[in-house]
């Protein structure tokens, strides 16, 4: 405000003074990291003990619950929430989880969710994927 006027009071009276705006924009992305049960990095193929049941799955997860990821499939990313739960996200087609082994970044929209069929994560190799659907997982054998 000070320098406008002072910008007004030192322009003459003959020439047009130009106005200009600027607008600053926070962007937030939240990086989500890959769980990891040793130094080994995270893996494609599953042990034995690491089978789970796919069952239906909300259409949105809460962000601030998501705690990890892991990658056990190659057309999906599996979140573990802070509630010990673990969902897997289902990428769209054609979509491969490899770009996915050391991360991925998420752009938190208002509602401070996860969707399916509206939000994508982003490889930190800078590819992203939509989110076809989200899939409840449950310990294989169990009556979940």
């Amino acid at each position: 405000m000070v320098c406008s006027v002072l910008l007004l009071l030192a322009a003459s009276a003959g020439q047009p003074v130009e106005w200009a705006q600027l607008t600053i924009e926070r962007r937030v992305i939240i990086r989500v990291p890959m769980a990891r049960r040793s130094k080994a990095p995270a893996r494609i193929v599953p042990k034995e003990h690491d089978d789970w049941e796919e069952k239906k799955g909300p259409r949105c997860i809460a962000l601030r619950s998501i705690r990890g990821a892991s990658i056990v499939v190659d057309n999906g990313v599996d979140l573990l929430l802070a509630d010990q739960h673990r969902y897997r996200a289902r990428l769209e087609r054609g979509c491969s989880s490899t770009g996915f082994y050391s991360g991925f970044y998420v752009e938190p929209s208002e509602d401070g969710s996860l969707c399916s069929g509206r939000d994508e994560l982003q490889a930190r190799s800078g590819a992203s994927c939509a989110i076809d659907s989200f899939r409840r997982l449950v310990a294989a054998g169990s009556d979940n």
